[in-house]
């Protein structure tokens, strides 16, 4: 009952310490969440590896839980090193994702730029155009995702009672219990595959609230191929930021 009068106030987060991946001593940082169920490990761009610890977890427990996953993280620098990160400015000739291809940025005339089949006017053609082409992609994937989950919504059965386009950095879609699906506008970066794999995904929770079995089992049943998208949200996990 106390909880309903005082504020939980979770634990400071531990300063980086180190741990051994490989041959390499990488920082490790320790990050109690109060609303956290399990221990969570992230590689960061910068070569930090971050654990989540729950709110009953230990700091002991999550660097046993980082030791135990020390092969997936060696995976991880293999493929930060394989795939840098892009650059932070986008300017005239920069490659960008659309729709799973790399499009390239160029000028066109009167102030305006292109990049695949999309036109943009912008203030400088010069300067960094990462934001106004974002917020660009931003208004046209809050136009064609929603439209998609009700299309596959349908197509399959499944009730949703809202859909939201966010800017989410550590995830591509998300469902709540009351039948919001949230997801991720960067997904008009990816393949249209990917992008209904992601909007399945999420209905599959409509009818299982979990990562359990049966979970899979669902979405499985709904999208037949969803390992070769899993492979290419890994693989490209570096457009979350």
């Amino acid at each position: 009952m106390l909880d309903q009068f005082f504020k939980f106030r979770k634990p400071p987060d531990a300063p980086p310490e180190a741990m051994q991946v490989g041959r390499r001593a990488v920082p490790l940082l320790l990050v109690h969440h109060p609303r956290a169920r399990r221990y969570l490990l992230r590689l960061r761009p910068d070569g930090t590896v971050r654990v989540t610890i729950p709110r009953r977890g230990t700091a002991a427990a999550a660097r046993d839980f980082a030791a135990q996953n020390a092969v997936w993280l060696e995976q991880q620098f293999q493929r930060l090193a394989a795939h840098p990160e892009p650059p932070a400015g986008w300017q005239i000739g920069t490659e960008i994702l659309l729709g799973g291809e790399l499009v390239r940025i160029e000028p066109e005339a009167e102030g305006y730029i292109r990049f695949g089949t999309e036109r943009v006017k912008v203030a400088d053609v010069t300067g960094d155009l990462r934001a106004v082409i974002q917020k660009h992609l931003r208004q046209r994937a809050a136009q064609e995702l929603p439209a998609r989950v009700v299309e596959l919504a349908a197509e399959h059965g499944i009730t949703v009672n809202r859909v939201s386009v966010r800017n989410q950095k550590s995830r591509w879609g998300s469902c709540s219990r009351r039948g919001t699906i949230s997801l991720n506008w960067r997904l008009i970066q990816a393949p249209g595959f990917v992008r209904d794999y992601i909007i399945l995904h999420e209905l599959a929770h409509r009818r299982q609230m979990n990562h359990s079995e049966k979970f899979w089992q669902e979405v499985a049943r709904l999208c037949p191929d969803y390992r070769e998208a899993e492979r290419w949200v890994k693989q490209n996990a570096n457009l979350l930021k």
